[in-house]
C-alpha cells in the first residue's frame, strides 16, 4: 500500500475544525506521538528518499519505513509500519522506545532527530473514499493539517484528486510536500 498524502500549514486552526465539522467529521481525543528519526549505517536516507522512524503514541510504539516519494503533487510513498505491541505491554511505551532506539543505534545506525507532536485525528467521508484527517501542533513548527488515503499503485490518482478536492472544499492554500523532519532540520541553526 502506499500512503498519499497532502499536508499543508494552518494559520486558522478553528475556521479549518468548522469546515470538518460541516462534512460531518469523526474527530477521535488529541494524543501525543513522540517520532525518533534514524540514519541508515550504509545509505544516505536524504539522498535516497527514505525514512526509519520508531512511533510512540499514548500507550503503543511502532517502527516505521517510508520509501522515496513518489510523483510531485503530494507526499506519496510506500510505507511499511509494524506494531511492537507485546513488548510496549511488558515494558511500558516509552521504555520500549528507549530499548528499539538503544537496539538500532547498536546496529549502527544513528538517531537523527526527534519529532514531537499533537494530533488531533479525524475521518471524512469524500467522494466515496474515508480520509484520514490530522491537524498536528508540531514543536518548533506550529499547527499543520494533513490529508491522507492509504491506496494501491493503482488508486493513486484517484486518491490525489480526492485529497486534493477535499482541500480545495477546506480552504486550503499550497501543499507542503517536506516532512516535519525535513522542515525542523531545515530550520535548525548551522553547526
Amino acid at each position: 500500500m502506499y500512503e498519499v498524502e497532502l499536508k499543508f500549514p494552518l494559520v486558522n486552526v478553528v475556521a479549518v475544525e468548522k469546515a470538518l465539522g460541516r462534512l460531518s467529521a469523526r474527530v477521535w481525543p488529541p494524543i501525543d506521538q513522540a517520532d525518533l528519526y534514524f540514519a541508515h549505517p550504509s545509505r544516505d536516507f536524504a539522498l535516497t528518499d527514505e525514512a526509519l522512524r520508531l512511533r510512540r503514541e499514548g500507550d503503543a510504539v511502532a517502527i516505521t519505513w517510508k520509501g522515496p516519494r513518489l510523483g510531485q503533487e503530494a507526499k506519496t510513498r510506500r510505507e511499511i509500519e509494524l506494531p511492537l505491541a507485546g513488548i510496549v505491554a511488558a515494558a511500558g511505551a516509552e521504555a520500549t522506545l528507549a530499548a528499539w532506539g538503544e537496539l538500532l543505534e547498536a546496529l549502527g545506525f544513528r538517531r537523527v532527530w526527534e519529532v514531537l507532536k499533537r494530533r488531533r485525528r479525524s475521518e471524512v467521508s469524500w467522494q466515496g473514499s474515508t480520509i484520514e484527517v490530522a491537524i498536528d501542533t508540531v514543536t518548533g513548527l506550529g499547527d499543520f493539517l494533513e490529508l491522507e488515503i492509504l491506496a494501491s499503485a493503482a488508486e493513486i490518482p484517484l486518491a490525489l484528486a480526492s485529497l486534493q478536492s477535499l482541500a480545495a472544499e477546506i480552504g486550503l492554500g499550497q501543499p507542503e510536500r517536506r516532512s516535519y523532519l525535513e522542515m525542523l532540520l531545515a530550520a535548525r541553526p548551522p553547526d
